[in-house]
């Protein structure tokens, strides 16, 4: 019972493996950790705090973009312009309460 910590053995060597990919992400997990503390939001920020943030950042824009390329589909485009972003926002009645404030 000497040891301290959480156990198991040192990690040695290896390649550093981002927090984004241990969270399975594609947004950035230690840039947003870097923002909420240089923001002064709280005096202190848990190590859980900007995952969630990462998490949701990541689904909203997910849904934004899946409703935007149906809109271009629609449209018989290939590629989403701010008239697509916009139609997609406001046909969706939570993301349009969201947005409610937002000029695109």
């Amino acid at each position: 019972m000497s040891g301290r910590g959480k156990g198991g053995k040192a990690k040695s060597g290896g390649k550093a493996k981002s927090r984004s990919s241990r969270a399975g992400l594609q947004f950035p997990v230690g840039r947003l950790h870097r923002m909420l503390r240089k923001g002064n939001y709280a005096g202190r920020i848990g190590g859980g705090a900007p995952v969630y943030l990462a998490a949701v950042l990541e689904y909203l824009a997910a849904e934004v973009l899946e409703l935007a390329g149906n809109a271009a589909r629609d449209n018989k485009k290939t590629r989403i312009n701010p008239r697509h972003l916009q139609l997609a926002v406001r046909n969706d009645e939570e993301l349009n309460k969201l947005l409610s404030g937002v000029t695109i």
